[in-house]
């Protein structure tokens, strides 16, 4: 076993350093180009959207891996492939996410260095010859090293790459590498110049049940919140693709179109809600009060964008979505509006992702362990809300949530068929006889 430990802290810290090697030359060229288009004219973005969304297209269409190659999917490639990935897609998901947030597409950062860093492990997995068992870890690994470089939260990153394969199961034997790799990958960025955004997070109430009962109920609108984005997505998916295949639409042209609906979408919503939309949510954070339904309309720009074929992260997206939501539910519940905010991110990344230990470190790290107990019990909550939904539909069902549903093991999200479980359905069908004797 320590030759294990050894063994891990030599592969992982090696792919550590290069994942965050390869986010830093990212998000430089992010930092250059995201957030330039929040005050330009709307006949600029008019421009702009359907322009770098045809450019989309054509990069993911003719330059990414290719329908007899294996599928680019982190996910995919640790459930499915055993840890192997396409070498010849590595660049192209990263220059594609600047594409789309340099032209105002409404997306996040992490996406492309989850996907560089798994490219990345993958590629070392190959070289170094490595079993399928040990190369699976290793993508994972570079997962979280992707995750860590970008948010600045090793620990939530490292756990987040191992909770994203599966709903209902983690794989402790990932963990270990994964903190490796997400510290290697964190130090690296920061020895690099990269700087991460702290957040504090001022606790006005004691504990109390009343209080906790206020944060379950702000878990379960954040629930809904996640349930409406994860909606909006998939519609917008099984539209883009329904119009490809009945239509014989050419599939570069789809994101051009969504950057039409987006340009559209633009006359009567904020530019706020473009890109990142870093500015929003920190000033959310920081308690300036937030839309009441800025949560829905960040969630349906980011569903035209990515269900249209614009190419970037989901992780960033549902920051912004949560805080909005969070804050918005506060105001209701009489909670502090930076509070709710707060819980209101970590409830969506937990339901959302369906990765609900990650979001609660995540919460953490990003604002101290004062609140633990109210981002788990809101987190928590949320996760049970979502159901067996998730904005990746590759992810496996292991376990279901409830034990009223029954559903297939190891089946992928978009692929699995939920039911009620027997048990449920005959005491519902006895409570249906008693109503009929009663009606009689």
């Amino acid at each position: 076993m320590l030759a294990t430990v050894v063994q891990w802290l030599v592969l992982a810290t090696v792919t550590g350093i290069l994942v965050g090697a390869g986010c830093t030359l990212f998000l430089r060229g992010l930092f250059a180009t995201e957030g330039r288009l929040y005050d330009a004219p709307w006949w600029w973005l008019a421009l702009l959207l359907p322009l770098g969304g045809l450019l989309n297209g054509l990069l993911l269409h003719y330059a990414g891996a290719r329908r007899d190659e294996l599928v680019d999917d982190a996910i995919v490639a640790v459930n499915e492939q055993q840890g192997r990935m396409p070498t010849r897609s590595l660049w192209v998901k990263p220059v594609a996410a600047l594409v789309t947030l340099g032209c105002g597409g409404a997306a996040g950062k992490e996406g492309p260095c989850s996907h560089l860093g798994a490219s990345l492990a993958a590629w070392v997995a190959r070289r170094l010859r490595l079993n399928p068992e040990l190369s699976k870890r290793l993508v994972a690994c570079g997962v979280s090293a992707g995750f860590a470089s970008v948010f600045g939260t090793p620990i939530a990153g490292a756990l987040y790459g191992v909770e994203l394969l599966a709903i209902g199961r983690v794989r402790h034997d990932f963990v270990f590498p994964g903190i490796i790799a997400g510290v290697s990958a964190f130090e690296t960025t920061k020895r690099l110049g990269m700087s991460y955004p702290t957040y504090a997070l001022a606790l006005e109430e004691t504990f109390s049940e009343r209080l906790f009962l206020r944060v379950i109920a702000l878990g379960v609108t954040c629930g809904v919140a996640a349930w409406l984005f994860i909606e909006l997505l998939q519609r917008i998916v099984a539209l883009r693709v329904r119009l490809e295949r009945r239509a014989r639409w050419w599939a570069p042209l789809s994101p051009a179109l969504g950057g039409v609906v987006l340009a559209l979408l633009l006359t009567v919503l904020s530019q706020d809600y473009l890109g990142l939309s870093l500015p929003l949510l920190e000033r959310t954070l920081e308690g300036a009060p937030a839309p009441a339904l800025g949560f829905l309309w960040k969630a349906l720009l980011v569903a035209v964008t990515l269900g249209s074929g614009y190419y970037g992260g989901k992780v960033t997206p549902q920051f912004v979505i949560g805080a909005l939501a969070g804050s918005a539910c506060a105001r209701a519940l009489g909670l502090a509006p930076a509070f709710g905010a707060a819980l209101g991110l970590v409830a969506v990344v937990a339901s959302a992702s369906n990765a609900p230990i990650a979001a609660v470190f995540m919460g953490v790290e990003l604002f101290g362990a004062g609140p633990l107990l109210y981002f788990a019990g809101a987190g928590i909550t949320a996760y049970l809300v979502v159901g067996h939904r998730s904005v990746y539909p590759e992810q496996q069902l292991a376990f279901s949530k409830s034990s009223w549903i029954v559903a297939p093991a190891e089946a992928r999200v978009s692929q699995e068929k939920v039911h009620l479980s027997y048990g449920l359905l005959r005491w519902l069908h006895g409570w249906r006889r008693r109503l009929r004797r009663l009606r009689r």
